[in-house]
């Protein structure tokens, strides 16, 4: 089963390993996460999680309210949204389902907050299989964006009337807390 919990000071090498890893960069291959300073810091605006499988870390995922999010890195973005960072740490952990299930987890956590109408994700405009893989869980492209240089894709995920969140084509359904 997959759990998330709070990243602490204690996952700081296995996030630097994470780092290191090709399909990590693939992803991300601009960002300096900065771990030893942004793992003892807890704005309110940002939770920084770990995925584990039956105990054992097997991701990361990050959520930020990106209308407050100190850095401006969404720049104009209305309130009440959520934006999500996600990967898998170790290549023998792809392609099983377990990004899916991450993801539900980091949506229905979104959601958990009754004022957040969306979540925003910005996969590099390059990586087609991020888009398909959005798109599935019910995201529906934005824009095209620069951030920071580098071209993305914004996908938003609007919060359903119905208080579910449904995972197009996937057959996943979450509810979210009343």
């Amino acid at each position: 089963m997959i759990k998330l919990r709070k990243v602490t000071i204690h996952d700081l090498e296995l996030l630097k390993y994470w780092d290191t890893k090709k399909h990590v960069i693939d992803c991300d291959p601009d960002d300096d996460w900065n771990w030893e300073l942004e793992l003892n810091r807890n704005p309110e605006w940002r939770e920084q999680l770990i995925a584990e499988l039956d105990d054992r870390p097997i991701g990361f995922i990050q959520i930020i309210d990106p209308y407050e999010e100190e850095t401006h890195y969404w720049e104009k973005v209305e309130q009440n949204k959520r934006a999500i960072d996600i990967w898998i740490g170790e290549e023998t952990d792809l392609n099983k389902g377990y990004g899916t299930v991450m993801m539900q987890l980091a949506i229905e956590t979104c959601f958990e907050v009754p004022t957040v109408n969306g979540v925003l994700i910005d996969p590099l405009k390059s990586n087609s299989k991020a888009h398909r893989f959005y798109e599935r869980m019910g995201f529906e492209f934005v824009e095209e964006r620069q951030f920071n240089g580098t071209s993305c894709f914004v996908f938003e995920l609007k919060k359903p009337t119905d208080n579910r969140v449904n995972m197009k084509n996937s057959g996943l359904i979450i509810k979210t807390k009343e």
